[in-house]
């Protein structure tokens, strides 16, 4: 009977810790896949276990109150302690288990990294991935996610961010576009040429570096198309609407089979670095340590992607 009290407590801080971190009992639900009512009850079990409000609720809002701001923190060491304690006997150090959820950058997410996630489910047959893809910055809080893996954002000084891997990118163009304008054999007249651009890295200019260069030169540009999708860049280059900078795996073949024209190329956009980004904790269960170690192993291997410059030295 301790033993199940026990358990008890330590789920009614779990929900806890979700409400907080969710916004509100009916994501903490969501989150949990089980009812806002169920969700509504364990708070009332731990407020009177504790014998205090811990949250001030209205229709249309939440706030802690200062007694459910102290149980916030301490029950997010109480569940770290849990967590390493059932990794501990459940010999999770050598066999992670559990669910892993995972935000990815849709082109890495569906082409890149199918082959080495597959590979890690394999190898641990008692772990479960959420695979989501979506090119946004991930709130680790409200969404429930264990890791993100990130290209070319800027990274939140809050969380653990770790260097995997860069992506070089080159400048196309489809033959039929180059023949109407004249031959492209500066920088600075790729301004002419009508553009697509891929607003999550540039909108109204590029930066280009050259061997021995180490400030960029800026080229302003002016987009016919502007997206936010890897996908639409590459495919309205190949259909002549304009000029386009992408990461150099995603048109390889397309270059080689003359479908694409790589400009320039000794002008360069800077390549792009790839991060596992995570919200910092003191505890990390195996499945994230697992995923890490993969990640770190895998990634600079993948093709189209290299090893950081920086750690190459």
């Amino acid at each position: 009977m301790q033993r199940s009290e026990r358990i008890d407590r330590v789920e009614l801080m779990r929900t806890f810790v979700r409400i907080v971190e969710a916004g509100s009992l009916s994501a903490a639900a969501k989150q949990l896949e089980t009812t806002q009512a169920t969700v509504s009850r364990r708070l009332q079990s731990l407020e009177s276990l504790l014998g205090v409000r811990l949250i001030l609720r209205t229709t249309h809002a939440m706030k802690l109150t200062d007694d459910g701001e102290r149980c916030y923190q301490h029950a997010g060491r109480v569940i770290d302690s849990w967590l390493a304690l059932e990794d501990e006997m459940g010999h999770a150090e050598d066999e992670p288990v559990g669910v892993l959820r995972v935000r990815a950058p849709h082109a890495f997410g569906q082409e890149q990294l199918l082959e080495p996630l597959t590979q890690f489910l394999n190898r641990y047959p008692r772990l479960t991935v959420e695979w989501m893809l979506n090119d946004r910055s991930a709130d680790f809080m409200s969404e429930n996610i264990d890791c993100a893996i990130r290209v070319g954002a800027e990274i939140d000084p809050a969380t653990v961010s770790i260097l995997l891997a860069e992506v070089p990118r080159c400048i196309v163009a489809a033959p039929e576009l180059l023949a109407r304008f004249d031959p492209v054999q500066s920088p600075q007249a790729l301004s002419a040429l009508p553009w697509v651009a891929l607003n999550s890295f540039y909108r109204q200019h590029i930066e280009l570096y050259t061997d021995g260069e180490t400030q960029p030169l800026r080229i302003p540009i002016s987009p016919r198309l502007s997206t936010d999708s890897l996908y639409v860049t590459r495919k309205s280059a190949l259909t002549g609407l304009g000029v386009a900078v992408v990461s150099s795996w995603t048109v390889e073949e397309d270059i080689r089979a003359g479908r694409l024209v790589h400009l320039l190329p000794e002008w360069q956009p800077a390549a792009l670095p790839v991060h596992l980004v995570y919200p910092w904790s003191r505890y990390y269960p195996a499945r994230l340590r697992r995923f890490l170690e993969m990640m770190r192993e895998v990634m600079p291997e993948i093709a189209g992607m290299r090893k950081p410059l920086a750690q190459k030295r």
